[in-house]
C-alpha cells in the first residue's frame, strides 16, 4: 500500500511543494516553490526525478496540458498529489513527530 511507504525529505519537500502549487504544479513551478520556501536550489532534473518516482509510486499523477507560443506549442506536464501521496505526508509526519515525541532540540 502506497501510504507505507517511506518517503525521503527531498520527497516530502516535493509533495508539499506540488500541493502548495496547486493548479499551477509544474516542474519550473515546484522547483521555484521549493527555492523560495526553503532556500534549497535543487537542479530542474531531481526535481523531475523524483516526481517520476513519486508518481512510480503512485503518491502523484501527471498529466499535459496544452502549451502556449512562448513554449512553441509545446504541451506542459502538470502534477498533482493523489490520496495515497496525501496519506504517506500524514504518515511521515506523524512518525517524525513519534521520534521526536520527548526530546527537545536545542
Amino acid at each position: 500500500m502506497a501510504s507505507d511507504l517511506s518517503l525521503g525529505e527531498f520527497e516530502q519537500l516535493v509533495l508539499l511543494a506540488v500541493l502548495r502549487c496547486g493548479e499551477d504544479a509544474y516542474g519550473m513551478a515546484v522547483r521555484r516553490t521549493l527555492h523560495e520556501r526553503t532556500g534549497r536550489d535543487a537542479a530542474i532534473g531531481a526535481v523531475y526525478a523524483t516526481l517520476d518516482r513519486l508518481e512510480d509510486k503512485g503518491l502523484v499523477r501527471s498529466g499535459e496540458r496544452g502549451g502556449d507560443a512562448s513554449r512553441g506549442g509545446r504541451a506542459k506536464r502538470w502534477f498533482h498529489v493523489t490520496a495515497a501521496g496525501l496519506r504517506a505526508l500524514r504518515n511521515a509526519e506523524q512518525r517524525l513527530a513519534a521520534m521526536r515525541e520527548g526530546l527537545e532540540l536545542a
